[in-house]
């Protein structure tokens, strides 16, 4: 297979991270989520008391911090000063958070700068909010998912419910509408759908017929 990297872009729930993960163990290739690496920023903010809308303060602390991303088995692993947090930043507190932090440009440049040179010389296929906007704007395939808040926010909710989090509806429903509007109105690389991205509406479709879809256009382009 030649080289191939794959940008899936959408708001938070609309499926991005799961059919990432699809065509990874398909294809055989790196997958990244980058939102992780967020998560790890604002989890590092929450233990050292650091407000993650505070600009200046979050500059200082991304400047030096050490946030490794290691793959074993297909699977993703998260490092946060060599402590494994792949679970810790799953929590509403950190999503918050990490919406916060991906707003303030010192820090996008310092997770781009990671997430270029992870898929440098590599097939990737990587997900967020600006993969096909910024991080990898000639990526080979861009996709841009989207579903219904109501959908969106079922996902999120039965996914924190079968991790065992203390969850309401309601209250994923408000962090998915905070992180909406800070991802979409953020002056720095705000979350959108690229000019040559294909947008798939994933709310009445599995996640197979979502994969099948998208390894068509993949399997055209090989």
């Amino acid at each position: 297979m030649r080289r191939i990297t794959i940008a899936i872009d959408g708001p938070a729930g609309a499926g991005k991270s799961t059919i990432a993960k699809y065509i990874s163990q398909t294809l055989g290739i790196t997958y990244l989520d980058t939102g992780a690496m967020y998560r790890a920023v604002a989890l590092k903010a929450i233990r050292e008391g650091v407000d993650t809308r505070d600009r200046e303060k979050m500059a200082l602390l991304v400047k030096n911090i050490c946030i490794r991303i290691d793959f074993s088995e297909g699977e993703q692993r998260v490092f946060l000063d060599n402590e494994d947090v792949s679970e810790k930043i799953r929590s509403a507190q950190v999503s918050q958070g990490a919406s916060d932090v991906a707003t303030i440009p010192e820090v996008r440049l310092k997770m781009v700068e990671l997430q270029r040179a992870i898929a440098k010389g590599k097939s990737v296929v990587m997900d967020g909010r600006d993969i096909g906007t910024y991080v990898l704007p000639d990526s080979e395939i861009k996709i841009f998912l989207t579903a219904s808040l109501e959908e969106r926010t079922r996902r999120r909710y039965m996914e924190q419910v079968s991790k065992g989090m203390d969850v309401s509806l309601d209250e994923v429903r408000k962090g998915i509408e905070y992180r909406d509007k800070n991802d979409s109105s953020r002056d720095f690389a705000p979350l959108a759908k690229a000019r040559d991205a294909i947008e798939i509406d994933t709310t009445h479709m599995t996640v197979e017929e979502v994969a099948r879809k998208i390894m068509g256009f993949i399997e055209r382009f090989q």
